[in-house]
């Protein structure tokens, strides 16, 4: 078979037409195999992976991970949406659906070349069906419900099977009304490690699906209909400060694995304090040649995105979405009243609600502390703009924001508590160090 210049780039480092470039032909193996990315071939089988031996487990902070057991060298696992009373944050609760009894569903763990088999037992009042996304599989294990297959009705138990022919991180969701499923819940990681890692495996390694909802300060459940406003972002369907903070140890391989299964919005996901590498995509890892440093790493809806870095800064630093409005709380309802003079609203307003104060003159940041104060009352199962008390003063960010805690030495694997800035840290300046540094915070 003769193979152009352009057929060898599309190939390209798959190594499938390697060996035939230099003469000007091809071997006869299939060209399907640059959609995936392999460490073994295929064409054996493998005993099913195991934990520490195989791989470093994933983590999946405030969530978990789905178990198996192993039958005639099958991997079992069981999925069942259901509908779940389901907590984002302190405060902030609603009735949601996902599977086993978790939003969002527990991940999916395994091995390249790994067979499974996954039962799904339907306890909706609705159809669903689970489509496997990124997967590359057989046909009829697609989950598309009314094209690969018949719905799964409520009550029913269905069965998927196949083997992983790739590595990588991947996700999965309802495929049948999307639109109201997923927007309630219904999604979940799958983590892929590959049979033979190419390089060192992680020392920590994180998965965090990112989303968005639509909760309506009183309501009981999301609105699956919205379009826009989406005022709850989650990872891992927790919001700041209900997220948990992802530690690691100093000198340790970080991996962390986002997923977005977001309705409408791409996430730029900024961490502080660190640039990483960029190393996956939901399509597969990316040539050592085309990785780059970064320190924001784009995840598109309906994709993932794999970074890597060395834990060798410690600290507390923040990770969050870098769209600002995806860093608040259920504020979508506020009226834009920045720079406002509100002292006659006040005196109007408190002769009638002696407790009433007009918020928003000069930005939200002070909300989140008069409601923790008590000064300010907040409709039920609601949680206004942001933030929590931080170490040192009010931190002023909610929604799709954690915190990475890097120490020199951990004890164990809960929240070491915060860093204490041993170089120290930004204050106050005083009047003689303005004086000798010729600095007049009163010039014009």
């Amino acid at each position: 078979m003769a193979i152009s210049r352009r057929d060898a780039l599309l190939v390209g480092g798959v190594g499938v037409a390697a060996a035939g470039l230099g003469t000007g032909t091809a071997s006869a193996q299939p060209v399907r195999a640059a959609a995936h990315t392999a460490s073994v071939p295929h064409d054996r089988d493998y005993a099913p992976g195991r934990a520490g031996r195989d791989y470093t487990p994933v983590v999946t902070p405030d969530g978990a991970t789905l178990p198996f057991r192993v039958v005639d060298g099958v991997k079992i696992f069981h999925l069942v949406p259901e509908e779940v009373e389901h907590e984002f944050a302190p405060g902030l609760s609603a009735r949601t659906w996902g599977y086993n009894g978790r939003t969002h569903g527990p991940t999916i763990e395994a091995v390249e070349g790994d067979k499974v088999r996954i039962y799904v037992t339907n306890r909706l009042p609705a159809p669903t069906t689970v489509h496997w996304h990124g997967v590359i599989l057989p046909s009829g294990m697609d989950g598309v419900g009314g094209l690969s297959q018949r719905s799964i009705a409520p009550g029913e138990t269905f069965v998927y099977e196949w083997t992983f022919r790739q590595h990588g991180t991947f996700m999965y969701h309802s495929h049948h009304d999307e639109m109201t499923q997923m927007a309630l819940g219904m999604m979940g990681m799958i983590v892929v490690h590959p049979r033979q890692p190419a390089g060192p495996r992680p020392d920590r390694d994180y998965a965090i699906m990112l989303s968005e909802w639509v909760l309506h300060p009183g309501a009981e459940r999301p609105d699956p209909n919205a379009m826009s406003g989406f005022n709850v972002l989650t990872m891992n369907a927790r919001c700041y400060p209900g997220t948990s903070p992802l530690i690691a140890q100093r000198g340790e391989r970080v991996r962390l694995r986002f997923g977005n299964l977001s309705a409408m919005d791409h996430h730029p996901i900024h961490l502080h304090g660190y640039a990483f590498t960029i190393t996956e995509t939901d399509g597969g890892a990316i040539p050592a040649s085309a990785r780059h440093p970064d320190t924001t790493v784009l995840v598109p809806t309906g994709s993932t995105r794999t970074v890597e870095f060395i834990a060798d800064n410690p600290g507390d630093w923040a990770m969050h979405c870098h769209m600002t409005h995806h860093v608040m709380n259920q504020m979508g309802h506020v009226p834009n009243l920045t720079g406002v003079n509100a002292r006659r609203i006040d005196r109007a307003v408190g002769s009638l609600l002696p407790t009433y104060m007009t918020m928003g003159q000069d930005g939200m940041g002070e909300m989140g502390q008069h409601i923790e104060m008590g000064h300010m009352p907040i409709p039920d199962n609601s949680l206004p703009m942001v933030g929590a008390r931080g170490p040192r003063d009010y931190i002023t960010m909610g929604g799709m924001f954690t915190i990475l805690k890097v120490r020199d030495r951990l004890t164990g694997d809960g929240d070491p508590g915060w860093y204490d800035n041993p170089e120290g840290e930004a204050r106050a300046a005083r009047a003689d160090e303005l004086a000798r540094d010729g600095i007049d915070p009163n010039a014009v």
